[in-house]
């Protein structure tokens, strides 16, 4: 019976010193309530966040604090507040943590720490801490040594979302601490390289670390940590390549290397963990094949080795993995026949009871696959999303293809040569979200299988053969829709008023509609304020646009692109842009257009793109542009716009790209203050009637300089939400055409002066346009020589300066120019010898007519004399020029001398008597004295 009682209290005893309870049997410690009071007098805490700790009260009750039932220490320290809430608490510092030192977890989440300066001295000396866990607190500083530290019993480490440590790295004494299990570093914004070694985290199972900016290759003792399981640096600036061998690391279940700059092939030694559940290598600079040996990933539930640089065939043998939910292999350079991924029936499926598939997301879109789209998708009973687009599959997609796709929400295989061939009554096994084919075979008939579809929300038909009337239907379906693209068909008729999306502002996404390039007509339809996206170009709408601008009643509209463009629309632009205020793309081109634009265009202070090219607009340069400052493009070409180029103009657009004013009536000297647009890199005046100079500041268009914009990518050139919807473009003449640039546009650099009363010489400066692609001085009354320099424009494809006044031979360093493939300078005075080189006896003999030059392409042969090196031929024309001086001044004294002593002869009897006397002397003088034989 005694051995009962003792063993009954042993077990008690155990019990009460190894649990913890919520609310402890006792009070608190009395140093640690103190500690926890003075935290609640001082901290500030508006939103009343620790309202439950009632000073006085037993701490242990407290919300967020856990004591131990038999010590009564406080173990367990929790404050926090959830990430999106509004509410608001700042402790300044943490010097009360010292009192609670028996401490073993602490977290204090979205709380403003950014006043303690010293926490992590504070914290270091709590001797039992395990977890400590200080999120999203603005911490600032964190120490890069630490001599005496309590960490040894630390098994848990989260600092994430201190977006403050952007001025360190991360200490070395971090990757120190033997007892440490997880480590999370996640979006901290440290700096600089990891350590190299060696570092002590043999117990370390997980590692996250995305968000910063190491700015160094993957360290090579992260791979031979034995017991790591789970590994996040996405995004945190990794470059280099993935080492090639790794033997230790052998538990490894997630790996995310996105968002990187890693640029090796994909090591076979992530083939062989046969745990791994989760490999994420998204939009990275990896290239070559993916391994057969990727059948090894037994485990593997979700594979993204999307946005990179892999090539080859796709790997059919990933249709083994029978565990697989999501497979995105999408924007690589994959080719073959998308048949080979299904090649075996059973692929996808998994090879227990039921032999069903887990497949869920299947992305294999931007690639170069072929074939068609085989039927077996049809079988894939758990898809939810399948995107194929961009690609180029052909063939005919049936009813098959989607038999048992139960759960489809989201089909994408636009622009592959796909036709649809399904009964007119049917109805899909689905109840999609998203349909996207634009640029299948549909037509001629209306898809009327789309009714069926409940909760569609995107739609893309275009470009699908499909002739007629919209269905009524389908327009009231419309109201659900939030993309709805049906441009490029044969559509007719009028489109109706537009009814608000049922899903209302502010649930989901924005509400977009590109109907152009059809045949609809009528007057512009009225839209809901909700909008965010309209194309209604190259159609047949007409009248004007008051009654689709004005119409107002419900408050300012949210429409960010209007794209009304290739239409028969006149009368003048209306003042009614108050009501348009987000307008970030607003397209007017090609319409019948008149007036001058009204000054309430000054409301749009969002606007990145305005073009209003071939319309008949007039006035000067509209002023009410002045503060749409965020400008990227400006085209008022083709227009009867008059005046003066203002010269705030190039004050006020410090982001502009593209400024086009071509065939306008446009006078006056360009303004200095042109120069001042360093990122223009398309420039075109042509055909106005601008006089003086051109600017000598013309070599500061630090974009033609550089060959690239501030623009870095065609990203920032397009503007719609939905991808390529809507792309930058310009209309840029050169090479003598006219061609349209836009998925290429942030590369393309284009001068052009033609066509206008521009005198004097081509300013020097130009030469340092050393990126500069198009170049056109023609049709003006430019004199002097062509810069000696024009070599160093080492891209430059297309050059005209013909019908101008230039003089002087070519300058030799044409020669160098490998890109042009355009030339002119035909109708000046230049003279000599023709450079040889491979590209400019290619040319056309008329690209050189009207001079008096020689050599090949031209028929005319070089004399001798003719036959000079002409480079460095400043020098030589200087000394040419001063010997031409010497000769006249030489001919001019002759002259002089010559009739001012003969002239006096002649017209004065007297001094020619005498001068006549005195040559006979003279003679008899020198007779004299001659020997006589």
């Amino acid at each position: 019976m005694k051995v009962l009682l003792i063993t009954l209290w042993v077990l008690l005893f155990f019990i009460l010193t190894n649990t913890k309870f919520v609310v402890c049997v006792g009070i608190c410690r009395e140093n640690e309530q103190r500690a926890l009071e003075i935290l609640k007098k001082e901290v500030d805490d508006s939103s009343d966040i620790l309202s439950s700790w009632v000073v006085g009260k037993d701490c242990c009750e407290w919300e967020g604090v856990v004591c131990n039932n038999l010590t009564r220490h406080v173990i367990d320290l929790r404050i926090s507040i959830d990430r999106f809430d509004s509410r608001y608490l700042r402790i300044n510092n943490l010097e009360w943590l010292s009192s609670l030192s028996s401490l073993e977890n602490l977290e204090i989440e979205s709380v403003d720490l950014s006043k303690a300066n010293e926490w992590l001295q504070v914290i270091s000396m709590l001797p039992s801490l395990v977890d400590l866990r200080l999120y999203n607190c603005s911490l600032h500083h964190i120490t890069p040594l630490l001599d005496h530290h309590n960490f040894s019993s630390l098994k848990s480490l989260n600092l994430s979302l201190n977006k403050n440590f952007s001025r360190s790295s991360v200490p070395k004494w971090v990757f120190n601490l033997p007892n440490l299990v997880s480590l999370d570093l996640s979006y901290c914004n440290f700096n600089g390289p990891f350590p190299d070694g060696p570092v002590n985290l043999t117990s370390l199972t997980t590692f996250k670390a995305s968000g910063n900016s190491f700015n160094c290759r993957l360290p090579k003792w992260l791979f031979d940590l034995n017991n790591l399981e789970h590994v996040e640096l996405s995004s945190s600036d990794i470059e280099g390549v993935i080492q090639s061998k790794s033997e230790n690391i052998t538990k490894l279940k997630y790996l995310d290397l996105s968002f990187n700059s890693l640029n090796s092939t994909i090591p076979n030694w992530l083939y062989q963990f046969k745990g791994l559940e989760s490999l994420l290598l998204r939009e990275n600079r990896l290239e070559g094949a993916v391994s057969s040996m990727i059948s090894n990933l037994s485990s593997i539930t979700k594979i993204d080795v999307s946005s990179n640089m892999l090539s080859g065939k796709l790997p059919n043998v990933i249709g083994i993995l029978g565990k697989l939910e999501k497979l995105d292999l999408s924007e690589n350079q994959f080719e073959g026949d998308v048949s080979e991924l299904f090649n075996v029936r059973s692929n996808f499926f998994s090879r227990g009871l039921g032999n069903t598939s887990s497949l869920m997301e299947l992305r294999l879109d931007g690639n170069k696959l072929t074939g068609t789209l085989p039927k077996s998708l049809g079988q894939l009973s758990m898809l939810e999303l399948f995107s194929i687009s961009n690609n180029r599959l052909e063939g005919v997609v049936t009813e098959s293809h989607f038999s048992k796709l139960t759960h489809l929400q989201s089909f994408s295989a636009s622009r592959n040569n796909l036709t649809l061939k399904v009964s007119n009554n049917w109805i899909p096994p689905f109840q999609a979200t998203n349909i996207i084919i634009g640029g299948w075979n549909i037509g001629p008939l209306f898809p009327m299988w789309l009714r069926t579809q409940k909760r569609i929300m995107n739609v893309d038909i275009s470009d699908g053969g499909i002739h007629g009337e919209v269905p009524t239907w389908f327009w009231n379906l419309s109201s659900q829709i939030r993309c709805l693209n049906l441009s490029h068909n044969q559509f007719v008729g009028e489109v109706p008023i537009m009814s608000t999306p049922s899903w209302k502002d502010g649930q989901g996404g924005p509400w977009t509609m590109y109907f152009g390039s059809n045949n609809f007509s009528g007057p512009l339809p009225l839209i809901p304020t909700i909008g965010t996206e309209l194309d209604l170009s190259n159609n047949y709408f007409s009248k004007g646009l008051s009654n689709f601008l004005c119409e107002a009643k419900n408050g300012s509209y949210k429409l960010e692109i209007l794209n009304l463009g290739g239409n028969d629309l006149s009368e003048e632009i209306p003042d009614c842009w108050m009501n348009w205020p987000k307008l970030t793309v607003l397209i007017l081109r090609d319409n019948n257009l008149i007036g001058s634009l009204p000054r309430s265009m000054e409301v749009l202070s969002s606007l990145l793109s305005l073009d209003l090219r071939r319309n008949r607009l007039n006035g000067l340069f509209p002023s009410s542009l002045g503060n749409c400052t965020k400008l990227h493009k400006i085209d008022l070409a083709e227009n009867e716009f008059i005046g003066k180029m203002p010269s705030w103009l190039g004050m006020r657009f410090p982001a502009l790209i593209v400024l086009i004013l071509r065939s306008n009536k446009f006078d006056g000297e360009l303004p200095q203050e042109l120069c001042h647009l360093k990122d223009l890199q398309i420039l075109d005046l042509a055909n106005n009637t601008f006089v003086g100079i051109i600017p000598r500041c013309i070599g500061n268009f630090s974009a033609m300089v550089k060959g690239k914009n501030k623009v870095e990518n065609d990203l920032e050139l397009q503007y719609s939400y939905y991808m390529g919807a809507l792309t930058e473009s310009a209309m840029v003449t050169t090479k003598g055409n006219m061609y349209q640039y836009d998925t290429i546009l942030a590369l393309f650099t284009s001068l052009d002066m033609s066509s206008n009363n521009l005198s004097g010489d081509i300013p020097i400066s130009v030469t340092r346009l050393a990126g500069l692609r198009s170049f056109n001085l023609s049709k003006n009354n430019l004199t002097g020589r062509i810069p000696n320099d024009i070599g160093d424009m080492k891209v430059l494809e297309s050059v005209d300066l013909s019908e101008n006044q230039l003089y002087g031979q070519i300058p030799q360093s044409f020669s160098s120019l490998s890109t042009l493939s355009y030339l002119n300078l035909s109708d000046n005075n230049l003279s000599g010898m023709i450079p040889l080189s491979t590209q400019l006896q290619s040319f056309d003999p008329t690209s050189f007519q009207g001079n008096k030059l020689c050599g090949l392409p031209l028929l005319v042969n070089c004399s001798s004399d003719d036959n000079i090196p002409n480079h460095k031929y400043d020098d030589d024309e200087s000394d040419k020029d001063e010997m031409d001086w010497f000769y006249i001044s030489m001919a001019i004294g002759f002259s002089l001398s010559f009739w001012g002593v003969c002239g006096s002869l002649l017209f004065k009897r007297s001094w020619r008597h005498a001068y006549f006397r005195f040559l006979d002397r003279s003679w008899e003088m020198l007779l004299a004295q001659l020997p006589i034989c």
